[in-house]
Order: C-alpha cells, then structure tokens, then sequence
C-alpha cells in the first residue's frame, strides 16, 4: 500500500469545522497539518528501533511509519538524517500551576476546613501557567497529568496535552484522579491541622465524612424530601467517587515513611492509591515487591556532601553519604525488583535537572529500554491514553522527541517536540565550533599582549581555560555557545592580567580565525583577534561522565548508621545461665539463677534450669540480668509533636507518625531501654492518642508498636496549653471547663447514635473520631496519661474523672505529686516523675528529690521518666538517683521496670521477668543501677537487637561505608570540575552534573 493511500483522514481546514464549537473569526488557518520527518532513526516504542525510517503525520496523529519509507505528495518534509525519534513523554504528576487560592480565600459551600479542596478541578479551572507548561514540553513531555497543589486535599487531576491550544482543546481526560498531599498550604490559612498526625487524622475523618456524605444525601432524597437536608459540600461530594474506590487517589509523599502512611490510609479506606514517591523508595524494595499501584518517582538526586575537609567530611552523617550515592539508582532498583514506576520531572528544585539525572540514572543502572517505558508506555497506560499516546505508531497521536545522539546515555540535545502533530522548537544547532587551543593577541591588554585559549568538551557541555605567558591556566567559567549568533560567551579570574575581579570574554569565529573583545574590572575593553593552532578531537556530544567507584553498600534499614541487613533471629530456646537475675516480680533477686526464654516468652527463672538441645547458651557468671527498662513518656521517634490547631484533639495518633529514621532508637537499645510509651505533646488540654512501642530497631514503622497495647491518651494541664494567644483557653480554668464541655458534648453524641440506631428516622449521625475518641475516655477505654505540675490542678482533674464515673490512669511530671500522695493512692492515680528535676520553671518550683520516696512510702504506684531523648538512654541511671533519698534497690529498679508498667497498664505484657511474660531483658557488665555498668546485651521478644560485640562490628562497618562514600564524593566532584586541573568542585550528585 502506498504511503498517499495510508495518508488519510479530513485535512486540516475541514476538522476546524467538524471537530470544533467555537467558529472561526476571519479566515481559516490554511496550514495542511500534513508532515514527513524522513531519515531518523525512530525508537517507535522501548526495544523497538527503525533505522533510517519515515513518519508520516496528519492532523496530528500518525497515518505511516517505516524504514525507507517516501515521503507522500504533499507533505511538508523534514530532514532528520543523522538524528533520533522518540515517542514523546508522559508525565503522570506535573505542576503546571493554575491552582492558585483566590484573593480573599474561596467562596461558597466547599469545606469547613480550607485544606480540603477536593472541589478544585484542574478540568474547570485549566489556566495553566505556560511557561510551565513550555518548560515541561522542552524536556520532551507531549502530555501530562496536572495536579493540583493547593492543600491537603488539592482537588482533581486531569490528563492534558501541552501544546499551545486552547483549554477546551488540550484536555485529554478531564478530573481523573483526586490529588492529596501531607503538606498543608499557609496560603490557604486556617489553624488545624499543624502537624503530621493531625493531617492524618483530617484525611481519616474526611474520607468518613464523604461516605457519610452519601449516604445522608440519599436518605434525605429517598424520604421524599420531607426533613431538613444535611449539609450541602463541594468538597464532600467531589469525593464520593474516591472514597467508593471508582476513581484513584494520588498521594504525595515526601519520603519512604509517607509513602507507608499513605499506603495504609488506602487500604483502611479502601481507596485506590496512587503514589507520587519521594526517590527514597530503594530503601522499601523489599515492601513494594509484588506491589502494582501506581508509582510515580522524580529524579531528585541530592547534592554531593560538603566532604572538602577533615572536619565537614566528619560532620556529615552516614545516612546522608548512603542517600546521596543510592538516589540515582533508585529508577534502577525498582526495574530490577520487577517493581513497576513512572518516571516525573516533578520534586525537581529545577526542571533543568531532568535530562542530566535521567542520564544519570541510566549511567547507574537504569536500562534505555526501561526508561523509556517509565516516560511514555507506562504512564500512558495508568492515565488511560495508551491507546493514543506512548509509542510511535499508525494511529496514535504524533507525540514525537527529536535529539541529536542517544538520549539516555549522551549529552545529547533535544532539537524538537511535536504534540499533536505541531512542531515546537527547543534548540538550535551551533552554528559554529569553537572548540580547540587558539592564540589571541591584543594591543589593549598592556604587558599581556597574547595568551592561550583551550575550548574543549561537548558543544552543549563547553569548558575551557585562558593563560598568559609564564602565567598558571585558569579555568573559564559560565562557558556557552549562543546557537542564534555562533557567538562564545565566558568569564574568567581578572588575575590573569593583574586585575582584581572577572573578566568578561564574548568572542565569534570565522573558519580558522576567533575575535571579540574583553570587558575588564576596570571598566574598559579590550579588543582581541586570534588563529586556531589545534583542532579539538573530541566528540561533539560527550558521554555522561560519572566516574563514581563502585562501592558494594549493604541493603540496611534504616539506611543509615547502625541499621539492620535484617531483623535479628529469634532462638527457639534461649538460656541465660549463672546471673544475678533481677526479676522485678515475686521472686525477687536471685543470684547465681538462669532465665529460660522459648519462642519470644519468658517460661522459667531459678537455678541450674534444664534446656533443651540445640537452646541458645549464654554464660552470665558475675552479670546481672533485669526485665528491660521502660519509659513511659518519650517524644522521640515520631515526625510531629503537637497538634495545636484545636484545644481538643484526640482524634489524632502518635502511632501515625512513628519514624524508624531515628538513632534514638538504637541509643535506647545500648542503654538496656526496650519498652517506651512515645506521647502527644502538652500544647492541648485533651492531646492525642499515645503509642506503645518496643525498641524494634531495623523495623518499619508498624512493626515498632506493640499490638493489643492498652490505648491512652495526652491530657495537659497548667501553663503549656493555655498560652495559646489566638486559641481558647487561655486561662487553667478555661483549661478544666473545656474539657469538662467535651465531655458533656460526646455524651451528647452517644445519645443521638443510640437514637437513631433504635428508631432509624432523621438524617444518619456521622461518626466524628474526636467524639468517638472522647467516648472511649469515658469508658475508659481510652486512659489518661496527663501532663502536669501542680497539685491542686491534678486534683481537679481527678474530681472531673469521678464526676463522669471513670479514673485518671496516670498523673505524669508530678513534682508536687507528693502533696496529694494519699488522695493519689485511694484515686488508684499512678505518679509518673522524674527522679530529680525541678525549679525549671515557676510550675516546677515547688520540686523535692524525695517525690517518689514519699509517693511510694503512701502506696503510690510510681515510676520514672525521661521526657527527654538523652535520658531515656540511661533510664538506669535515673533509678540509681533514688538510692540517695533512701529507696531501696529493688524499688528504685521498680521504677523502670514493673511499676513503670502499671503505671502505664500494660504491666501483664512487659516489666518484670515472669513466666508467660515477653522476654524483653538486659544483660548488665554490673550492677544496673551503678553509673560505671554498661548494657551488654539487649534482647526484644527473645531477639537480640543489641550487643556490645556486634556495636563494635557495626562501628567498623560504618567507618568502612563513610571512607568508600567520602572517597567517592570527591572522585565524582573532580569528574565534575569545569577542566584538567581545576580544584575538585561540589558536584549535584553521583554523576558530578
């Protein structure tokens, strides 16, 4: 068949008429839309290569395409001999603006809470920000997904097209995805939510509220319209679509640890995630394996640590030398795990950084075949435009790439991209070559009438350097060629001439001959002339250049100091013999005792205990062993603290945003701490939900919790969350009347719910979590750990408690807790303190080293905090303290062990060395309350997760892994230098950019 019989369809002026509404003013364009690039070499999909081939375009879709193909009658051609053809880029999760709040906020019935834009479609908005838009075409991107960026909940992504057609023209697919975020937006104002869990906890309660949504609308209409109708929500209703699982969700993560949360909120609601990731995920490719949702990474390579001296080198961190050398081969690892992902020029800090990264990331793993199918077929097809777009074929719409040499693995340059069979220009070729060694001489220059010019490198990469007679080289910098004019552009150190400051060079070549002028720090010129004495060899595009080592990193988690290749075996039977075992229950201290652990639990503790074959020994002569110590009140290991938008927030939960990125962890680990209780901050008069978790290092976030964990919750009282200026309250009456006022407003709630499930009349309740939250207090199914220092506002709140029929669990800082110690004792109160702070601020005033002497001596369940991360590293320490006010050793242990368990109402799990209880315990070089004995081991569920013999190993490794790294740095920052011998310079990553 002939290409003219191929070639057909309406011409151009036609389909204005036929395919449009808006009719046309004057005269029809004229231009046929009929076009032929012969001669290129066409990569029509990935793995598949024409040589020397012709693509035939019609109004904007491709009718032909072959090798050796001629070109039909009538079409305008293109000569593309010598240059390459791709299918153009699909971007699933671009920022093409667009988005912007209007002045004075938005306006009609959207949301209470201005972060939940789920209304905003990028469809009936589509005002896109064109040099955005050019921008991301300039890279070879034909379509994309814009995404809106304003909130928490952004709104709806549509599929368009970036050409320069008008809005009603470039949509491909309209509002195809909702778009949510963890980072709220200032512009967009309002207080709640201001931190991690509480967006959290807004996303939870939305995505309730939506389904509640739906289903009040549809009582209302079914009754007949004959009661007052619910509420009326754009944003509610935008997203009943996402919460029935009918349209995808695509969330916006910023780390590895995001990505998990997000995970996890799709599957709780049953939502169809997307994921635009972070450039973190190598770090969970033992999670994402067998995974098939969307994922959509950028190309975000951090800069090469600042490694230019002994001491930057020793500030930087393990974790940051490991990020910096993993980033580029994340696209890689995932194509190696059979991970399917999309690649986006999003997350960039500049879209300039696309190509060079990309290249890189081929350059470190990343096959051309799999990058290009993460830009075009991949993404076309979780868009739903794989039928249109994505490869180069009969039919399809005429997305094209064209560039000079390899893409992917050559400084090559982008010379055009066609959307939808219109050419849009990127750049042009020089029109000359500079490059070479050229004397120039000039009789401006004084002393200096001659000097030596070297031009070398790739066309689009040019460096070079300038020298005077018995002068050093010095290295030009800002080189670039002005494609338009052929005209050179440098500047240079004005020390060459004996000047302070830069000079400025601009310069022309005509064949063989160069000449220009210098602009000097003095303020006048200088005119120069010169003649070519070398030609340069070089290709005119150069390969990547990244010369990094190959250094064989171990997969470790968390990637960083200290992290895990895996979690630590479990022995089917552990013994540990000959000890001064510290039970910390009814048996008491007994020496020279063994302690028998199967399968994570304790099963025995006495002497010369029988084990069976195969258990695992250890020889504890002169050692003492204890339960693991615990701390009942941390704030480390989580990404947030306080949520201060609201007064009353128990809706959110710390348990969201636990962070295994933390060191905390593993110090806690060395210091015999293996249980912890990490809390809501003190800013809220009802805070959020604690979480329980036990020191797991080399876990993921939700395998540090401890499962069935009594639940509890953040209650403060006094100073801190009052002084809020813009919040009530602001006055510690304020502070009990709120509390009382949410009380009375869930029982409130209780009774509505009970009301409608008995009569099922009325519009269906909604289930608010903070309500929800509040009635579990009641119940007592949600206990109160609560913050604060005077006596007489603990009392108060203890008189609350009784007055609603339920008691306060714990009572936490405490320092005039010994005031109330009797009325403590017969409220079952646990006192939770430090060993001897005080006098820090005026509400701490009032404080006595002998605090938990007196509260014990009254029946007082007590126990010791640290509230502080250094501390909780030596919480052993802190009980030794008590042995100066006159506690005894088995109580002050008690403190950090079995009563801290009590305290916090997960003693029948953790605290004491019991049969049937978790084989969480320390081997100690000494007695654990002396400041000179160390933890030498620290067993979790009969895991060892710490030893002094493995912390050495582990030490030696990481002092390995910084030497390769640093080591690498500097080769892959001398790669990048401007030219031979020139001082290493900072490269942007691991190809030295």
């Amino acid at each position: 068949m002939s290409l003219a019989a191929l070639a057909v369809g309406v011409s151009t002026l036609e389909a204005q008429q036929s395919s449009r509404t808006e009719p046309v003013t004057g005269l029809r364009a004229n231009a046929t839309g009929y076009h032929a690039l012969v001669g290129a070499k066409v990569i029509t999909a990935p793995g598949q290569v024409l040589d020397n081939a012709t693509i035939v375009i019609r109004n904007g879709v491709v009718t032909a395409v072959g090798a050796g193909l001629t070109p039909p009658a009538g079409a305008r051609v293109w000569e593309l001999k010598g240059l390459t053809v791709y299918p153009g880029f699909v971007d699933a999760h671009a920022d093409l603006g667009g988005d912007a709040p209007q002045q004075g906020g938005d306006v009609g019935p959207t949301h209470w809470n201005p972060q939940v834009r789920a209304w905003f479609s990028t469809t009936a908005n589509l005002k896109d920000d064109s040099t955005r838009r050019i921008a991301l075409r300039s890279l070879g991107f034909g379509a994309a997904l814009a995404v809106p960026r304003q909130g928490i909940f952004r709104g709806t992504a549509s599929v368009v097209h970036l050409g320069e057609a008008g809005v009603r023209e470039r949509v491909l697919r309209p509002d195809l995805a909702q778009s949510i975020g963890f980072s709220r937006s200032f512009a967009l104002g309002g207080m709640y939510p201001n931190s991690t869990m509480g967006t959290s906890a807004l996303m939870k309660q939305t995505f309730l509220d939506a389904e509640w949504y739906i289903r009040a609308w549809s009582t209302y209409e079914t009754s007949g319209r004959t009661m007052l109708p619910p509420e009326t929500s754009e944003a509610l209703a935008a997203l009943g679509k996402a919460v029935k699982g009918t349209q995808p969700v695509v969330f916006q993560t910023e780390s590895e640890e995001e990505y998990l949360r997000a995970f996890k909120l799709a599957a709780d609601y049953k939502l169809t995630p997307w994921f635009r990731g972070s450039g973190q995920e190598y770090r969970l490719v033992d999670v994402l394996k067998g995974r098939t949702q969307p994922l959509i990474v950028p190309l975000a390579f951090p800069d090469a640590p600042n490694v230019a001296n002994p001491e930057a080198a020793t500030n930087v961190s393990l974790g940051d030398l490991r990020h910096w050398y993993l980033a580029p081969t994340n696209p890689a690892q995932l194509a190696a795990n059979n991970i399917p992902f999309a690649i986006t020029a999003d997350g960039l800090s500049s879209v300039n950084q696309f190509l060079p990264n990309l290249r890189v990331a081929v350059a470190r793993g990343l096959t051309p075949d799999k990058a290009l199918a993460a830009l075009t077929t991949v993404p076309a097809g979780w868009l739903g435009i794989e039928k249109t777009h994505g490869t180069i074929a009969v039919g399809k719409v005429a997305n094209l790439v064209v560039t000079e040499g390899d893409l992917f693995t050559e400084e090559s340059a982008i010379r055009d991209v066609w959307v939808q069979g219109t050419r849009y220009g990127v750049t042009r070729p020089p029109q000359v070559d500079p490059r070479g060694t050229w004397t120039i001489a000039s009789e401006d220059l004084g002393t200096f009438k001659s000097a030596t010019l070297r031009l070398e490198g790739p066309l689009n990469r040019i460096r070079g350097t300038i020298e005077m007679p018995s002068r050093r080289p010095v290295n030009l910098t800002g080189v670039r060629i002005i494609a338009e004019t052929g005209r050179l552009e440098a500047t240079f150190n004005g020390e060459q001439l004996g000047l302070e400051g830069a000079v400025l060079l601009s310069g022309s070549v005509r064949g063989e001959e160069f000449f220009g002028w210098m602009s000097l720090p003095t303020g006048t010129d200088a005119n120069y002339k010169g003649t070519r004495t070398e030609q340069y060899q070089g290709p005119a595009r150069g390969a990547v250049a990244v010369k990094v080592p190959k250094i064989d990193l171990p997969f470790i988690r968390p990637s960083m100091e200290f992290g895990r290749t895996s979690q630590p075996v479990q022995p089917a039977t552990v013994v540990v013999r000959n000890a001064t075992v510290w039970t910390q229950g009814p048996q008491g201290k007994l020496e020279n005792a063994d302690l028998l652990v199967q399968a994570g639990k304790v099963v025995r503790v006495g002497q010369k205990l029988s084990a069976p074959a195969g258990a695992v020994e250890i020889d504890a002569t002169g050692k003492h062993v204890t339960p693991g110590l615990i701390d009942p009140h941390t704030h480390g290991g989580v990404s947030s603290v306080n949520e201060s938008g609201f007064a009353i927030v128990p809706e959110v939960q710390m348990g969201d945003v636990i962070t295994h990125n933390n060191i905390w962890f593993y110090r806690q680990l060395a210091g015999g701490l293996t249980s912890t209780m990490i809390k809501h901050g003190s800013a809220n008069p009802i805070g959020g939900e604690n979480v329980f978790v036990k020191t797991r290092w080399g876990s993921l976030p939700e395998d540090y919790k401890i499962v069935g964990a009594p639940r509890t919750v953040k209650f403060a009282l006094g100073e801190n969350p009052k002084r809020a200026p813009t919040r009530y309250p602001n006055t510690r009456m304020g502070v009990q009347e709120i509390i009382r006022d949410h009380f009375l407003a869930a029982r409130d709630y209780e009774k509505e719910w009970k009301r409608w499930e008995k009569e099922k009349t009325g519009i269906p309740p909604r289930k608010d979590l903070r309500m929800e939250a509040i009635l579990d207090i009641l119940n007592q199914k949600l206990l109160i750990s609560s913050h604060g220092y005077r006596a007489d506002e603990f009392l108060a709140l203890v008189r609350l408690a009784e007055e609603f029929g339920f008691k306060v669990q714990t009572l936490q800082h405490g320092v005039e807790a010994y005031k109330i110690a009797d009325e403590l004792k017969k409220s079952g109160v646990a006192a939770v303190v430090w060993s001897d702070w005080g006098a820090f601020k005026l509400e701490a005033y009032d404080a006595t080293s002998y605090n938990a002497r007196l509260l014990m001596e009254a029946g007082v369940v007590t126990s010791l905090h640290s509230d502080d991360n250094e501390i909780s590293t030596r919480m052993n320490w802190e009980a030794g303290k008590l042995l100066r006010s006159g506690v005894n050793e088995i109580d002050a242990l008690n403190t950090v062990t079995i009563n801290a368990a009590k305290a916090i109402a997960i003693d029948k799990r953790i605290g004491s060395l019991e049969a049937g209880k978790d084989a969480d315990f320390v081997i100690w070089n000494g007695n654990p309350l002396s400041q000179f004995t160390k933890a030498e081991q620290t067993w979790v569920d009969g895991r060892k997760y710490f030893s002094i013999d493995e912390d050495k190993v582990l030490r030696a490794d990481v002092t390995k892994q910084r030497a390769q790294l640093i080591q690498a740095v500097i080769a892959a920052s001398a790669d990048a230098a401007p030219a031979a011998g020139a001082a290493p310079a900072r490269g942007r990553g691991p190809g030295g950019k």
